[in-house]
This record gives C-alpha cells, structure tokens and sequence, in this order.
C-alpha cells in the first residue's frame, strides 16, 4: 500500500485529502518511481478547484512534476536501472498521479536527475522548464544575440526563462517587484524593471516577449517589439492578444498552448538554478496549494512525501 493525496469532489484546498491504496505495478515501457519530490503547479490548483477539467470528474489524483528513484522496471524499459534518480513531466494533460509515495512512469518521459540538482529541486523542474524551452526556443525561436522582455520573470516558469535565455546568448529584461530584483540579478538578468513603479514600455525594442501575465500586459508588450518580433504568451485562457492584432503591429503571436512531456528536451535545458519557495509534507498539499494560489511565492513549491 501507498499514501497518496486524493479529492472527492472540486473546491478550494481543503478537498485535498490523504489516501491509502495499492502501489501500482509498471507496465510495459514503463518504470516504478519512489516519488522524492512532486512539484506543485498554478495548473494543479485550476484542476482541483474546477477550473480546467483536465481530469474529469472526482475523485482523482493531482500532479504531474516529479523527481525519486527508479523502485521497479517494466518490460521494455531498458533506458533505466532500478535505483537511477530521475525526474520528469507525466502524462500531461492526463493524470500524472504524482502526488504520491510512488507514481507509475513512461520510460520516454523521464530522464536521468541532473547532478547539481537535490531531489527537491529536481521535483520542481519539469512542468516550467519544459514550458520555458518549447514556448521561448520551439515557439519563439529564441537565438543568441536577441533581447527578449520576460514578464513575472522571479515566478515559476520565469524564473527558469529567464536562465534558458541567457543559456541561449540572449539579452535578458526581467519584470518584478524591486524585493526580486536581486535574485534575478543573482541568475544574470542583465535589466529589471519595477512593474509597480517603471513602465516597461519604454525599455529599448526587443525580438522577444515571454508573457505570463496576459490580459493588458500582451497589447503593451507588442508595442515594445521589433518589426517581425514574437510575442509568446503562455496564458490560453486571456491572452490578452492575437494573431490579428500582430498581423496589423507587424509582429508575431504565438500562444503556447500546453507543455508536451519530453525527455528528449529534458536533455537539452542548460544547467538550471531552482528557486525552492517551500518544501511541504505530502500530508499539508492543501497548505501547499494555498501558498501556489497566494501569488506571493518566489520560485517553486513541492510537496515531499
């Protein structure tokens, strides 16, 4: 048997609740992980409390960030060791189940934990790095020399954009509050701008903006591109924009419409520093959910069994 974290129904974090049931068994081309950590996401909170019906109906376990060790191997999962660390996205946007003592895995969506990461951080990696890379490099086509603008960048998937950025020999310009200014001074943002107090559209021209604002932030933010740049959003629900509207400025749109599970890509993200917010027992995700939903976090949250 196994703990997991469970909902019966759908609402604010107090449906959140532990359950017992059988550890599962790993099937063909897949791997039995002992979960270390499982990082807790925005998404996560839209699911549980209704919003995004990802999952269907209750009752069903949230979680799709994960880090731990290899417990078991299935047939055809030859790409692993029983007692390899990993890390990885799962099954996104079907159910992950990470929010557990132990998660069944595809082989092909977990990779090898990098070194210079704990268990803790490595849990909290894949859901926004993975968004950070295909959004600001497949989409954005992201390349060295080009400035790129990137909103909220002390968040969760910012705070990794801005690193892939520069990873990418880009000019990066953060947006924060001043209180995180030095912390992204400290991942190389070469400018940061006080969103409360600064308006960023008078910044010099970029090729590049990373939206995880949306809303007003997308039209204010086309206005400081270069003919022919990209604004990328990754807010499906009000991006605040779209193709039209680029098409009549002489930009780009491209609306990052969901994260895809990838080892492969994985493999290719720069060595990354994580910001770990709080690190909360499996048993308190409701308290864990909160603190995502607060907006005030900076950096990531994951839940430890």
């Amino acid at each position: 048997m196994m703990r997991v974290v469970t909902q019966k129904t759908v609402g604010d974090a107090s449906v959140l609740e532990i359950a017992e049931v059988e550890r599962p068994t790993p099937g063909h081309g897949e791997v039995l992980v002992k979960v270390g950590a499982a990082g807790v996401n925005p998404v996560d909170t839209y699911v549980r409390a209704g919003a995004f019906a990802l999952l269907g109906e209750p009752p069903f376990t949230l979680g799709w960030d994960v880090a731990g060790t290899v417990e078991q191997l299935g047939e055809g999962a030859a790409e692993f060791e029983v007692g390899d660390a990993v890390y990885g996205l799962l099954a996104f946007p079907k159910a992950g189940n990470a929010y557990a003592e132990y998660v069944v895995a595809k082989a092909s969506e977990l990779a090898l934990r990098p070194p210079h990461l704990s268990v803790e951080e490595a849990g909290a990696v894949p859901l926004v790095a993975l968004t950070a890379w295909q959004a600001l490099v497949g989409r954005g086509g992201l390349t060295a020399g080009q400035r790129v603008l990137v909103h909220a960048a002390a968040g969760g998937v910012g705070h990794v954009a801005v690193q892939i950025a520069k990873a990418q020999g880009a000019y990066v310009i953060g947006t924060a509050s001043a209180a995180k200014h030095d912390f992204l001074r400290s991942l190389g943002v070469d400018e940061v701008i006080d969103y409360r107090h600064q308006d960023f559209t008078e910044i010099e021209p970029v090729d590049v903006v990373f939206d995880a604002v949306g809303g007003e932030y997308a039209e204010r933010s086309a206005t400081v591109l270069k003919p022919g740049g990209v604004l990328v959003s990754i807010i499906p629900g009000n991006p605040g924009f779209s193709a039209e509207r680029a098409a009549e400025l002489g930009v780009r749109f491209e609306l990052f419409g969901g994260v895809a599970p990838s080892a492969a890509d994985l493999a290719l993200l720069p060595q990354l520093k994580v910001q770990l917010d709080h690190v909360v027992p499996l048993a308190d995700a409701a308290k864990a959910h909160e603190l995502v939903e607060s907006r005030r976090t900076t950096g990531k949250v994951v839940l430890v069994p």
